[in-house]
């Protein structure tokens, strides 16, 4: 094993913040307006340049995001939307906040995304949408979800926290969606601090998820059921405070400069780890689906042939803080007291036992991804 400095610590995913980050920030703080000023506008054009979608619509964080999606999709009481359980919480989660009911998916076995194949075993007469996860910014197999979608008059809303940049058959994913969403957490391709965005290509669709970040409340004069003057508004429905402040949309605006140029290294990095476990038969790289484009938010191996507990642990006493993405999410209590206690996604259960996310973000040195490779390595033969 090789030895670094006894007190660095390398986190699986970190943010990449530079001077011009910092300036684009405090020249906002020294502004007039910290919130609902014009960044957020700027910002939301500056992501739908680059994804090529027609509209975006800044929002307080990745999960708003998808509750946001979700609502002025017109999900509700007695409806499904069928998932996969290898994600975050939100990404079910949200159906669960507008009172419809997600339904499991199991994953494919090479890309860990959800099956085509069984979210059409899934389908009944109450499914109304379909919730595909592009989990580790590997794109779904969008084709497939959408015949699928067609072919049964279903909803396709896109999550796309781990997915800015990333390419599905050379388009960013984003790009053709009903709906898709992003998440600027720290780890995420671009942060933001927290924050969020959703693109679509549906002008109201976006008038929709507009008014629900704020209230739904509207000072628009045709939209209102009466007007008492200037200084007048009506709050049409019942929205939410989700509104993101020019302070955040500054950072992520300034980051998007910089989006192409951390993709760039996260994808070095993964061809790296590819190219030093290649010959490892103890360790399953992530697959690459042809005709795409991962972002390689998470690089997720397996190890099938040893104890998770034992190598996690070893990694983590090493100073290698990797983590674990995703426990099924009908394995959390809240799931199992509400009906989900007897759910079995195979695959995604499989692949779940033997997970482990290494270091991965544009930060992360050549010197400290030989330490990991090296340490993980170590660890594997001496097991």
């Amino acid at each position: 094993m090789s030895v670094l400095d006894n007190a660095v610590y390398i986190p699986y995913g970190r943010q990449t913040i530079d001077e011009e980050d910092i300036q684009a920030v405090a020249e906002v703080l020294r502004s007039d307006y910290l919130t609902t000023g014009t960044k957020s506008i700027e910002f939301e054009q500056e992501v739908c340049k680059y994804i090529g979608a027609k509209y975006a619509v800044a929002i307080s964080n990745g999960t708003a995001a998808l509750h946001a999606a979700c609502s002025v999709a017109g999900i509700g009481a007695g409806d499904e939307v069928i998932t996969t359980p290898l994600t975050f919480a939100a990404s079910a989660n949200c159906v669960f906040y507008c009172g419809g009911r997600p339904v499991f998916a199991d994953v494919d076995k090479r890309t860990y995304n959800i099956d085509p194949e069984d979210i059409e075993r899934k389908i009944t007469d109450r499914t109304k949408a379909i919730l595909p996860v592009h989990l580790s910014g590997q794109p779904c197999d969008m084709d497939a979800i959408y015949e699928i979608a067609e072919k049964h008059h279903l909803l396709v809303i896109e999550d796309g926290a781990h997915a800015l940049g990333a390419k599905y058959k050379g388009s960013c994913i984003g790009k053709d969606s009903y709906m898709a969403t992003f998440s600027f957490h720290p780890v995420k391709p671009i942060t933001t601090g927290e924050g969020g965005m959703i693109v679509t290509n549906e002008e109201g669709l976006y008038q929709k998820l507009r008014l629900f970040r704020s209230h739904c409340i509207t000072r628009d004069s045709s939209m209102m059921t009466r007007n008492e003057g200037s200084w007048f508004y009506q709050q049409l429905d019942l929205g939410y405070n989700y509104r993101i402040t020019d302070i955040q949309c500054a950072l992520g605006i300034s980051q998007m400069k910089k989006l192409n140029q951390f993709l760039r290294r996260r994808r070095e990095l993964a061809k790296q780890y590819d190219k030093a476990f290649a010959d490892n038969s103890d360790i399953i790289v992530p697959y690459q689906q042809p005709d795409t484009e991962s972002g390689y938010h998470l690089y997720m191996i397996q190890a099938p042939h040893h104890d998770r507990r034992k190598i996690f642990e070893g990694l983590r006493n090493a100073g290698i803080g990797v983590n674990v993405h995703y426990i099924p999410v009908y394995y959390h209590p809240y799931y199992q007291r509400n009906g989900y206690h007897n759910i079995c996604c195979s695959n995604a259960e499989e692949i779940y036992s033997h997970l482990i996310s290494l270091p991965l973000y544009p930060g992360l040195t050549d010197q400290e991804q030989k330490f990991v490779i090296e340490t993980l390595e170590h660890l594997l033969e001496t097991a």
